[in-house]
């Protein structure tokens, strides 16, 4: 018996059926605007992504196989590439460069800083694993803010398990290093 996931993308498949699109959007919506904020920190920029990775989706659709993987860890690949692509885009790295960091929720001063701090190291993070390659950074952002295990990560992204510990370990001590490195700035 075929689930509504599988019924929905084959009406998509089949004719374009703007409901059925709708309806498998709104099940990940939130799910992947999570993905995409635990990596921005920043709502405007999130809903942007999210919607674009779901244009994406969308149109790539037709090269999704339900026999390669499901649906949710597809998008997730989906969502992977197109963070990556952002963090080595031109708009990132000039934004970078002229955007200070901003705390516009002033309620409580502890809690705002415990949000500045989150927010600078999320950032922090997000910069330094944006200098990797993309098979190492695709590994990161999967385990990081996918909140995937290495196993699951292994079979998403169809590379041996051996091949994602070693590059998750070694992106995790680079980004250690060079964190140690910027606070000794």
């Amino acid at each position: 018996m075929m689930s509504i996931e599988e019924r929905l993308i084959k009406r998509i498949k089949k004719s374009g059926s703007h409901d059925a699109a709708n309806e498998l959007i709104s099940t990940y919506y939130r799910e992947m605007y999570g993905f995409v904020y635990k990596q921005t920190v920043d709502q405007e920029l999130s809903y942007d992504l999210t919607q674009e990775i779901f244009i994406s989706a969308l149109k790539s659709i037709g090269n999704y196989d339900p026999k390669k993987a499901s649906f949710r860890t597809w998008l997730y690949r989906v969502a992977s590439n197109r963070v990556v692509d952002y963090f080595r885009s031109k708009h990132y790295q000039s934004r970078k460069l002229t955007e200070p960091l901003e705390g516009n929720d002033l309620e409580g001063i502890g809690e705002l800083t415990v949000r500045f701090e989150y927010k600078h190291d999320v950032e922090q993070v997000a910069e330094i694993v944006g200098r990797l390659e993309t098979g190492m950074q695709q590994i990161l952002r999967l385990k990081l803010f996918g909140e995937y295990t290495l196993k699951e990560i292994a079979g998403l992204l169809e590379i041996p398990l051996s091949t994602v510990k070693t590059r998750y370990y070694s992106g995790i001590n680079y980004i250690k290093k060079e964190m140690k490195v910027n606070e000794h700035e």
